[in-house]
């Protein structure tokens, strides 16, 4: 791949950064306190003022049609405009999971009239979306979860619980994946659906972690009524729906636009010269280390890119890059800490962010057990893991 730009491009990525020159100052405002803990003061209003100035300029998801927002351009020309945005503190968060993974899945199986009632209004950030799949025997192999869906009349009642939902607790809607033949096998019982996360029933508890920010919730329904109309999918299809956002889940994580995430090894890099570390032959050789290793990221990020230019599906490769990211950001966590000392701890809430939010790098859409598991079968041709509940019943496996 060249990594320069074409003509176009260039043209692209200066009506770009020209546009995000004039707009962005007027969204960015303070950072969340803590990073996962979004929508804090007045954090959602100036979210979502952003989203709607992106789509208003067609550039929300510019490969979209502009009945939906977009302009109908092409996946380069979306990937120079991630690159340009990256670049400024813009408040775009709470819309990376209805954007990054909902979008494409109501694209890719959602029928007509979801499309028409639910894409314009994601897009346009009048709704915000979550993702409700884990649950607390149910995390790693999702595909073992247990909150039911049980079919009366035109609607469906569900009950159980799920955990780890990211974003909940200001969310609109939500895709929702449960058990409704308990008789199939675990993966061919599922159905996905749209779920109203205002509907009674529905419960929302926040899990405080140990960054202090409480950005993950466990959600409980209890009876919730969701109309069949709200059917993702077919009956006891569930899983392939969930395999497309699981997909678009790990390119997201792991890939993102391809220009590189905000917390990058130039900040380590930075914080070394300012504590006067960057002479250290020690501390170079671990630098160099992250350095290498986020340039291999990028090169694996513009993989993806480059098959999404040719209109491929995501694929496994989402799960090479999202597996070397999660080790990144430990390398990078620990040794901004290093370098930071008791400030990291005492004295910089930012920086302390660094080490204790790397954790969920490795279990945040898909642990490192089985992301390496992915890309043994998926990619390296390997034999699967040993399956004893495979053609048996879900109701007959052990737990």
């Amino acid at each position: 791949m060249d990594f320069n730009d074409t003509p176009q491009e260039a043209e692209w990525r200066a009506e770009f950064r020209a546009w995000l020159e004039e707009n962005a100052p007027k969204v960015i405002g303070a950072p969340p306190e803590h990073d996962m803990e979004i929508g804090g003061g007045d954090y959602l209003e100036r979210a979502k003022r952003w989203q709607a100035m992106k789509f208003d300029a067609g550039l929300a998801r510019i490969t979209w049609e502009p009945e939906y927002g977009g302009r109908n351009g092409t996946s380069v020309e979306q990937i120079v405009y991630g690159q340009e945005e990256s670049r400024f503190p813009v408040p775009n968060e709470a819309f990376i999971i209805g954007l990054g993974m909902i979008a494409p899945t109501l694209r890719a199986v959602g029928n007509p009239t979801q499309q028409d009632r639910y894409l314009k209004r994601l897009l346009r950030g009048d709704e915000i979306w979550c993702q409700l799949f884990s649950e607390p025997g149910a995390g790693s192999d999702v595909a073992s979860l247990s909150t039911s869906a049980t079919r009366d009349g035109d609607e469906w009642l569900i009950n159980g619980q799920k955990v780890w939902t990211s974003g909940a607790q200001f969310s609109d809607f939500g895709e929702i994946i449960c058990r409704s033949s308990p008789d199939a096998e675990k993966h061919k019982g599922i159905t996905a659906f749209i779920v109203d996360m205002k509907a009674p029933g529905v419960t929302i508890k926040p899990l405080k972690q140990m960054n202090g920010g409480a950005g993950f919730n466990e959600v409980f329904f209890d009876n919730v009524r969701v109309p069949h109309e709200n059917l993702l999918g077919d009956v006891n299809e569930g899983w392939t729906v969930a395999i497309t956002t699981l997909m678009n889940e790990r390119v997201a994580i792991g890939s993102g636009g391809g220009g590189g995430g905000r917390g990058s090894v130039s900040n380590v890099i930075a914080l070394a010269r300012e504590r006067g570390a960057n002479k250290d032959p020690r501390v170079r050789q671990q630098l160099a280390d992250l350095y290498t290793k986020s340039r291999i990221q990028k090169f694996l990020s513009m993989r993806t890119l480059t098959a999404a230019t040719k209109g491929k599906v995501p694929g496994p490769e989402g799960s090479i890059g999202k597996l070397l990211g999660g080790r990144v950001m430990t390398q990078l966590g620990a040794l901004t800490v290093e370098l930071a000392g008791p400030d990291a701890v005492a004295g910089n809430t930012r920086l302390a962010q660094a080490m204790l939010a790397a954790p969920a790098g490795h279990i945040a859409g898909g642990s490192d057990e089985v992301m390496k598991n992915i890309i043994g079968e998926r990619v390296l041709g390997l034999p699967g893991e040993p399956r004893p509940d495979k053609g048996v019943a879900w109701r007959d496996v052990p737990r």
